[in-house]
């Protein structure tokens, strides 16, 4: 029988991860394997005009647990604040006891650099967390240790030196993938950035690559794609 796998996509706001792998999960949700959105902060404070930060931070992860239902996936929101986010001990030790705790084979997050500085710190988080979720001397609630790897997606204001190593074919997954983003408030609405007429086009570009209809890409971090072996991958000797 083949392994259920687990992929956890992590993203500084509600939204990210699912505009930079929702297409992704959601082909594997259909493949029978076990998606989770994992978002740090609400992103709460684009709050449009006549609606409290507070307010807007319900109504987003609202449409954050709609989107994820869409997709085939489960939502969880943290409470930390959006563009307030820190690398300290204390969301490393909560992130990793997450980790433990859900056990993903694989969690997608933000690419290294981006001019957003939450987007910035999420995989830096995500690296620190790794270690303390993998290492058996650091006692998280009584939880079995716990080590996964990562990779990076996909997102407009994290392009500095994103090159993309992997293109999936999404093209059977990108009707549903639109329609899930299109519950989002500002994905629609935003008057600073066209969204959806991005996300869309940068699926076909992506697409027009990997001579598929549609494809999301994947980016292994710094010095990840190095591959050591007797032989050259995938013509062993």
């Amino acid at each position: 029988m083949r392994e259920k796998l687990h992929i956890m996509i992590v993203g500084a706001h509600c939204g990210d991860g699912e505009i930079q792998a929702g297409a992704i999960a959601h082909k594997y949700a259909k493949a029978g394997h076990e998606i989770t959105f994992l978002h740090l902060t609400a992103g709460e404070k684009g709050n449009p005009a006549g609606t409290s930060v507070e307010e807007y931070r319900k109504q987003k992860i609202k449409e954050a647990e709609k989107v994820a239902a869409i997709l085939g996936g489960k939502s969880i929101t943290l409470d930390y604040k959006d563009a307030e986010l820190k690398l300290d001990d204390e969301i490393i030790t909560r992130v990793a006891t997450i980790m433990r705790k859900h056990r993903p084979n694989l969690v997608i997050t933000h690419w290294e650099n981006s001019i957003h500085p939450d987007h910035a710190l999420c995989p830096r988080i995500i690296q620190a967390a790794q270690l303390k979720a993998g290492l058996p001397g650091f006692n998280l609630e009584g939880l079995a240790p716990h080590y996964y790897g990562y990779l990076h997606s996909e997102n407009w204001e994290d392009m500095e030196e994103y090159v993309p190593d992997i293109y999936v074919d999404v093209s059977e997954e990108f009707d549903t993938y639109l329609e899930a983003l299109s519950q989002y408030w500002f994905i629609m609405n935003s008057t600073s950035f066209r969204y959806y007429d991005y996300y869309k086009a940068l699926g076909t570009v992506r697409g027009c690559v990997n001579r598929t209809t549609y494809a999301q890409t994947l980016k292994y971090q710094t010095g990840g794609n190095v591959r050591k072996g007797a032989s050259i991958p995938g013509l062993e000797l």
